[in-house]
Parts: structure tokens; sequence; C-alpha cells
């Protein structure tokens, strides 16, 4: 009864680590994904007891060549890298044409776009670089100057138009706080 694990008040407490080398008594155990044969902390790692199916698991990404697509593919998918590569070329999924990567669409400017450095036009919908981002940096056809120009000089006289939270205010010589009021 000793064998399977625990002492002797506690015959059902921890299990022995089934390295081969160790039999350790361990009261909190690993269980391996791979071969579902129980470990110390020292052997839990694939590595450290030498486990047979220890990529049955693990992800792998497999990177083509010709289109430079990723595919993803698990231990349990079965085959190497090869017979992972030739499923792709078979499925039609693999083109050629894929693999040119976009870049930036501003005149004359060949940045290469990635999740990190590409920005959407909000007036013409283009996808650019951060360095073209603002509308006259990439000839924005939409962009008109004056318009906008006008729409901010109209905000700007309103505001400063002089009646905006001074209304209605009190003064210290009444004896009452100031309060400010929303135009």
């Amino acid at each position: 009864m000793a064998a399977a694990g625990g002492t002797e008040a506690f015959p059902d407490l921890g299990r022995h680590c089934q390295h081969s080398d160790c039999h350790q008594l361990d009261f909190l155990p690993f269980t391996c994904d791979g071969c579902q044969k129980v470990f110390c902390l020292e052997h839990r790692g694939f590595k450290s007891h030498d486990c047979p199916k220890s990529d049955r698991n693990s992800r792998k990404v497999v990177v083509c060549e010709i289109c430079s697509m990723s595919i993803e593919t698990t231990g349990k998918d079965g085959g190497d890298e090869s017979r992972i590569l030739e499923r792709h070329h078979e499925s039609g999924d693999c083109d050629p044409r894929k693999k040119k990567k976009p870049t930036c669409s501003a005149r004359r400017c060949r940045e290469i776009l990635t999740f990190s450095n590409t920005c959407v036009c909000k007036t013409c919908r283009l996808k650019v670089c951060l360095k073209h981002r603002f509308p006259a940096e990439h000839n924005c056809g939409r962009v008109d100057t004056g318009r906008w120009n006008e729409k901010f000089m109209a905000a700007l006289e309103l505001r400063s138009g002089g009646d905006c939270g001074k209304r209605g205010r009190p003064t210290a010589a009444n004896g009452s706080s100031p309060s400010v009021k929303a135009c």
C-alpha cells in the first residue's frame, strides 16, 4: 500500500513520482498531458522525464515560402513541416499573388503597412502609414481646408464671443460663492 502513495496514517494522500530515478512521494503531484504518468515538481516537464508524446499539444507555425501565409498546427495534426506545406499547396489556398505586402497608398511612399503602423484616413478611407496619417500629408481627395477653417473660426468666435460663462456670475461683494454656467 505504501507503493501507491501516502503515509501509514493517510494512505491515499499524495503519489510517488514515476520517473525511474526518483520515486519521491509528492503531495501535489503533476500528471503529464502527453504520457499520463504522475511526476513530482522536478520531473513534470516534458524534457525532464523524456516524454515520448511531448509534441501532442504543442503548437507550431509553418510559413509558406510561396504565398507567405502562416499555417498553425498542433502535434495532433500529425506530419512534419513538409507534409503540412504539401497539404497547404493542394488545398488551393496557396496563391503567389498574396505574397506582396500592403504598402502605404501615399505617392512615392514604400512603407510596408503592418498592424502597428497602419492608419485609415477618416475622410478618404485610405490605408496609410503613420507618416502620412494626416489628410494634408497624403493629398487626401476630400480635403477642403477652407471649409474646415471656416468651421473652426466660427467655433472660436462663438467661444470667445464674451458671453460664455460670464452671465449671472456673482461677485465676491455679495458674499455668495462663484458658480460656473455652461453655454
